[in-house]
Parts: structure tokens; sequence; C-alpha cells
């Protein structure tokens, strides 16, 4: 079940964040993951968030602002399990266009999103960590005629 973030999930949600980006980010240092953990979890309480929630636990959330994915994180335990792909169905829903940025380097999340229809916009370097980074974006289907629009 996709539901909104509550604030009893905060505690689950922010070790879903910080597990999911050491993780998945081995070029960005653990430390800068660390330093920014109090920040986001401020920013949560104030951003539309939604979690995936299966057995009473928080699998998985996405973040939203407007139709900007702040980020799409799965429990490792889940990953691989049609979790964030709920989820962007789920964000695709709320927009007829999204868009988001990732880190090159994350190649299991350039490839997800390529397959889910996200072509990449720009390339880029992200100013606090060095890294290399791709916008990408996503149109999607015109709800008045059913035909699919360019990427």
């Amino acid at each position: 079940m996709i539901r909104k973030l509550q604030k009893a999930d905060t505690d689950q949600v922010m070790q879903i964040w910080l597990n999911g980006n050491v993780e998945a980010h081995p070029f960005v240092p653990k430390d800068y993951w660390v330093s920014n953990y109090e920040m986001v979890r401020e920013q949560l309480l104030e951003a539309d968030v939604f979690v995936y929630e299966a057995d009473k636990e928080v699998q998985g959330f996405i973040g939203l602002v407007d139709s900007y994915i702040a980020g799409i994180f799965v429990d490792k335990k889940y990953r691989s399990m049609g979790v964030g792909k709920q989820l962007l169905e789920y964000a695709k829903k709320q927009s007829p266009e999204l868009s988001l940025s990732v880190y090159q380097q994350n190649r299991r999340a350039v490839e997800f999103y390529l397959r889910e229809g996200f072509l990449v916009d720009t390339e880029g370097i992200d100013e606090e960590t060095g890294s290399a980074e791709l916008t990408m974006r996503c149109k999607l289907e015109n709800k008045n005629d059913g035909r699919k629009q360019e990427g």
C-alpha cells in the first residue's frame, strides 16, 4: 500500500535514506550523507513523501516536489521486487511530466529510470559532491487522447 508519510515513519524512512545513499553512492564520502541527515529529516516533514508499506513495514518511499522526484529509496531487503516501480507509477499519476536528478555513476538507478521511460535531458556536476549528475525527464500519456508523448 502506498500512503502519505506519517511522523511515526520518520525514523524508518531516514534509515532507508541513509543506508540507500551510502550503498548506491560509494563515490560520495559517507560523511556527506551523515552531515545532511538532520537537514533531510526536517525537509521530509515539509515535503510530499509517500511510503510503500507492506506487512506493517515501510519498504520504500518517494519524495516529490511538484513534478520533481527528490528521490526514490527502497530498503535493501526489498529491492528488485517492484517497490520502486510502484512508487514511480504512483508519482506518474500525480503529474503529466516528471523530472529528477541522478548521479551518473549510480548505474542501477540510471538504468531503472531509462527502462521506465525517462530520457537524459542534461548532464552536469553536483556542486556539493563534485560528482557527475544527469537530469532526466519523462512526459506521460496525455490523459485526453491516450497517445504517448515523446519522452
